[in-house]
């Protein structure tokens, strides 16, 4: 497999390539832009600044804009789990005068939303005063939401204020002070500290902080909002009826934990918190829930955000648990008690205020919403804090800093494939079957109907399990962005971050020296099972099969070749390129997007799996790139598995004019490169009915088993005594 080629590459290449210096994301995206584009009026970028990732907008001889990318100070993903990248230029005043959006991995825009109203919601943000948004902890603004992309609309919105407070702190525009060390006290969790027992005595010192709203505030907030539609949809309610009563604690503090929680709630966050990591509780009652009902395994919570100055907490489901119950004396009843997680890579300091951003939101129409949002403030008290000692001199925070960070990215992939325990099980015992088959195949295509029914359930959940579920599809494109990470500098990391694709690459790469292709292309592919489940529903309702004369066969097999290098050469230039026309494979609209996607999209993914209900596995045969790229390396295979008779292809052609995919020359051999180990040739092979050659050893058998026996001569009497042949009388 190319795989396991490159995995020797990358081997070598650590041992003897000398190391090149990451670039900012600035430097690989800056060269494509335009600065008029960016900032009106501007005529060029001036060179970027070697202590921080920002290039000079220039009119004439002068910088009216510093330009950077928002990637390059800022981490925050979206539901790709990538950066959204977006280019931003701020003005000495520290307000930003231009932004664009450059580049995404958001799927959320490839099933429907225009990316032309993705970039005009990005360049809205023009205008934006940095200096007014770092007096009001990047709350100063409202937020332009759209319908079914909230969360990708606020990661953008996150990127720019963080990314564009550090810039303008950095250098010191509109007057912001750089960022500076705190030389004042420290502090740090007193795990001594005691808390009140009751509900009443945590409120009042502050344990607990409450956000309160009723439903006169929430009319009054939609009001004011600039699309008259939100006043004209007010709830109806009496305006005192709790609209939402939403209670925090930080409980992550031993003290504050056990006053609150039952022990054995308390026992069990204890145990899910790793080193370094926090949670806070939130309970709520009232009309509206800060979890919302449109929330999914997977996803995010876009209701509730945490903020600490720059540092801006979304929590996913991995980080989210129930609350049993509230153990403290006197608390009151709640719909909601629910526990969220704050990992410890956030940068987050429990001993310095936060807030719970909740965002309320208002149909005005069919699909479109408003928002608007509250605050809960909350600062620990102090009886739960202590001083500390200094922090540690640059250098050495510099070193501990960079350390921190290898360690936050080991901890990320590991904590993913925790997540993903139940995935990987069910993907192992997959696996762990298709091995025994293949190793056994003998006895498992004894039973022709038996092996018929396993196939077609084992293509199932391929296709259910692996595929929609999982979305463990492999694609061409991995390849080539393993191609451009052997350029770049490679990384485990990036890969280890999808843990099924990890597993399926190395178990291909092992087949490919078994079995060839056909172990992924045959059983594994998701998109290759829905092909085969459709045209096996296609020939149960009688629907014509085609058999292309095997010249012409023969002759488009190159086309997938053809493809795969053709994409493979403008990877070499372009990976972004690449990419795009790596949609000549639907796996993205058929499997990862469940066929939600422009017209286009669809239509070419549905033409293919048509073609398929008269051509068995039509794609497979003829356009996979993918397929093409793993039948290069699999001529390599140590094994040949398939059983063949002398009489196959001189006379026989059963086995030729019954394989699925017609990889069966009719000379009779099998075209490895072809072959997707369906195993229905070695079903034929031991088939009674169907193979000339078992039939004719079993007519054979049969005749001799209903031959006459030999005839004997006529039976003798016992030889009297005394004759010369009669046997010697025994001596007593």
């Amino acid at each position: 497999m190319l795989c396991w080629l490159l995995a020797v590459l990358v081997l070598l290449s650590a041992a003897l390539a000398t190391p090149v210096a990451a670039q900012t994301v600035l430097e690989t995206l800056l060269p494509s832009e335009t600065a008029a584009d960016l900032v009106p009026g501007a005529d060029a970028f001036g060179p970027i600044r070697e202590d921080l990732a920002v290039a000079p907008v220039l009119k004439g001889a002068e910088t009216v804009a510093w330009a950077f990318v928002t990637s390059d100070f800022v981490g925050t993903t979206g539901y790709s789990g990538k950066p959204i990248h977006t280019l931003v230029a701020v003005d000495k005043d520290a307000r930003v005068v231009g932004v664009r959006l450059v580049k995404h991995s958001e799927p959320i825009v490839l099933i429907g939303i225009p990316e032309a109203r993705m970039k005009a919601v990005v360049e809205g943000y023009a205008g934006l005063d940095l200096v007014a948004e770092a007096r009001s902890g990047g709350t100063g603004h409202d937020v332009d939401i759209i319908s079914g992309a909230t969360v990708t609309v606020m990661v953008i919105d996150d990127s720019i204020i963080r990314s564009g407070l550090r810039v303008a702190r950095a250098l010191g525009l509109g007057g912001l002070r750089p960022e500076i060390a705190d030389t004042g006290p420290q502090f740090e969790i007193d795990p001594e500290a005691e808390a009140h027992a009751d509900w009443m005595g945590m409120e009042g010192d502050g344990t607990l902080r409450r956000l309160s709203l009723d439903v006169g505030q929430i009319n009054a907030a939609f009001a004011a909002h600039p699309d008259a539609r939100a006043a004209a949809r007010a709830l109806r309610q009496p305006p005192e009826t709790t609209f939402i009563e939403m209670q925090a604690a930080l409980v992550s503090v031993p003290a504050i934990g056990r006053a609150l929680m039952h022990a054995a709630d308390h026992a069990n966050l204890q145990g899910w918190l790793a080193e370094g990591e926090h949670a806070v509780a939130l309970m709520g009652r009232g009309l509206y829930s800060f979890k919302g009902s449109g929330y999914v395994r997977g996803g995010i919570f876009d209701r509730i955000v945490l903020i600490q100055d720059d540092v801006s907490v979304r929590f996913r489901d991995r980080d989210h648990r129930r609350l049993g119950g509230i153990g403290a004396d006197g608390a009151p009843e709640f719909t909601e008690m629910d526990l969220f997680r704050i990992p410890a890579d956030a940068g987050f300091d429990p001993a310095r205020p936060f807030r719970i951003q909740l965002l309320v939101q208002r149909e005005v129409g069919p699909i479109e919403k408003v928002f608007q949002t509250f605050d809960l403030g909350y600062r620990l008290p102090p009886q739960y804090l202590r001083a500390v000692a200094p922090a540690a001199p640059p250098a050495e925070a510099v070193a501990i800093a960079e350390r921190d960070e290898s360690a936050a990215q080991s901890e990320l992939w590991r904590r993913i494939w925790a997540d993903s325990t139940p995935k990987i099980a069910g993907l192992a015992a997959m696996l762990a079957v298709l091995t025994g088959v293949f190793f056994f195949q003998h006895f498992a295509v004894r039973n022709e109907r038996a092996f018929y029914a396993f196939r077609m359930g084992f293509l199932t959940v391929t296709l259910v399990f692996l595929g929609w579920y999982a979305n463990a599809q492999l694609s061409v494109v991995n390849l080539m962005a393993l191609f451009g990470s052997l350029v770049t500098g490679f990384s485990w990391q990036a890969f280890l971050l999808d843990p099924l694709t990890f597993i399926l690459w190395f178990a291909v790469a092992a087949a490919l020296l078994f079995w060839g292709r056909g172990a992924y292309c045959g059983w594994l592919c998701p998109f290759g099972a829905l092909q085969e489940l459709t045209n096996q529903i296609a020939r149960k309702l009688r629907v014509p099969q085609w058999t292309l004369p095997w010249g012409l066969h023969e002759r488009l097999w190159p086309v997938k070749y053809m493809i795969f290098l053709g994409l493979f050469g403008v990877s070499l230039m372009s990976i972004e390129r690449a990419e795009h026309l790596a949609e000549v494979e639907p796996f993205k609209t058929a499997i990862i997007l469940n066929f939600v996607r422009a017209w286009p999209f669809v239509a070419y993914a549905a033409a293919l799996l048509i073609a398929g209900l008269f051509v068995e596995r039509f794609y497979c045969r003829y356009l996979c790139p993918l397929g093409a790229a793993l039948a290069i390396p699999a001529r390599m295979r140590m094994f040949d598995w398939l059983k063949r008779y002398h009489e196959c292809g001189n006379p026989c052609q059963t086995c030729a004019h019954q394989c699925p995919v017609q990889s069966i020359h009719p000379t009779g051999e099998i075209n490895a490169n072809e072959c997707i180990n369906c195993l229905h040739c070695q079903v034929l092979y031991q088939s009674e009915t169907t193979c000339p050659v078992v039939i004719r050893q079993l007519k054979r058998r049969e005749k001799a088993a209903a031959s006459p026996a030999p005839k004997l001569g006529p039976k003798l009497g016992p030889v009297p005594a005394g004759h010369p042949n009669a046997a010697p009388r025994m001596k007593h």
